[in-house]
């Protein structure tokens, strides 16, 4: 079936990856992220198991690998010496299924960013900044991106701590800690939730955007740290990862759909909107109970069974090829991997 407006309308491919190992896939609570690596290979990860997942665009899986993190939050690839690199932000604990309920497990790393290579073998790790923060809270990084050399970045590494302190961490190639953003530098004001950054190569000068998520607004930034804009008050709720088509922004709202927002950051259309499923009424600050999964009879925790064709239950990593087709992998119990094909005109 066929979701969105044209030029923004997709044929919608459900249960489109080849999960391996799917006795253990359909009880892990998925919470990842996407990415599309430069020869259009898809990179997701599996529901239960700290395993990276290489797919081609028909969704079949053509690698797999193990990666030495709790959980695999979201992903950004980034060249460095010619060679195409995954990283990876794991905020170091993971839903898991105990006596019956699903519970927060904490790993052995702890929080961390990693990079490693697209057959699995560790290049980077980086643990908590050293910051006053965390002598109170918890480090957990949500979400990576690097200003690439190779196209005209410094190769700095910004690290969103979305789970924790809610700052942003700058660091250089060799992980040295250089600065931290809180989102008070500029007249938006602090973050709360900074669950996915972005550095966005559209214009002549880069910038770096930042999903304010439970602000429901998006903040820009320069690569310097110097605060620019913010946009996204009043058609956001709840903004968690980027991608790009062309010129035009995709962002991924957790409750349920896609915004779509053109080089001047304004909104031209919702994808899969289905934000009834998540909220009790428009607007509300109060969850459906269950979403992003379902209750049992006893109030249990279990996959959802009111997932639908061409809408959206909880998009939390996305990504985008080089045609406009974008990939999504959704937060429940299960994960849900679907692609929306872009119908041209």
């Amino acid at each position: 079936m066929r979701t969105g407006n044209s030029p923004f309308e997709y044929e919608w491919i459900s249960d489109w990856a080849e999960i391996p190992h799917p006795e253990s896939a359909q009880v892990g609570w998925a919470h990842h992220g996407m990415a599309v690596t430069d020869s259009g290979e898809v990179l997701g990860i599996h529901p239960a198991e700290s395993l990276a997942l290489v797919f081609d665009q028909d969704g079949t899986l053509v690698n797999s690998f193990e990666i030495p993190v709790r959980e695999a939050h979201q992903l950004a690839l980034a060249t460095l010496d010619g060679k195409q690199s995954l990283w990876i932000a794991d905020p170091g604990r993971k839903n898991l299924k105990s006596n019956g309920s699903y519970e927060p497990t904490g790993g052995e790393w702890g929080g961390q960013v990693v990079r490693v290579s697209l057959n699995g073998d560790v290049e980077m790790r980086i643990g908590v900044p050293t910051h006053s923060a965390y002598g109170s809270q918890e480090f957990a990084p949500t979400s990576v991106s690097v200003f690439e050399s190779v196209r005209g970045g410094n190769d700095d590494i910004w690290v969103t701590d979305g789970y924790g302190a809610s700052l942003i961490h700058r660091f250089d190639s060799s992980g040295k800690f250089l600065q931290s953003i809180s989102g008070e530098e500029g007249e938006a004001g602090r973050f709360d939730c900074p669950h996915g950054i972005w550095i966005d190569y559209r214009k002549e000068d880069p910038e770096l955007y930042v999903a304010d998520r439970t602000n429901r607004r998006v903040q820009v930034y320069d690569l310097q740290g110097r605060f620019k804009r913010t946009f996204g008050t009043g058609q956001l709720t709840s903004p968690s990862a980027f991608a790009i088509d062309g010129d035009h922004m995709i962002v991924a709202e957790l409750r349920a759909r896609l915004a779509v927002f053109d080089i001047d950051d304004q909104f031209v259309t919702f994808i899969g909107e289905n934000e009834a499923i998540a909220r009790v009424e428009r607007n509300s600050p109060e969850d459906v109970p269950g979403w992003p999964n379902g209750l049992d009879s006893s109030g249990n925790v279990v996959r959802s069974t009111v997932l639908e064709e061409g809408k959206f239950n909880s998009p939390h990593g996305i990504a985008a090829d080089a045609d406009g087709n974008i990939y999504s992998g959704e937060w429940l119990v299960g994960g849900r991997y679907t692609k929306l094909a872009k119908v041209r005109v």
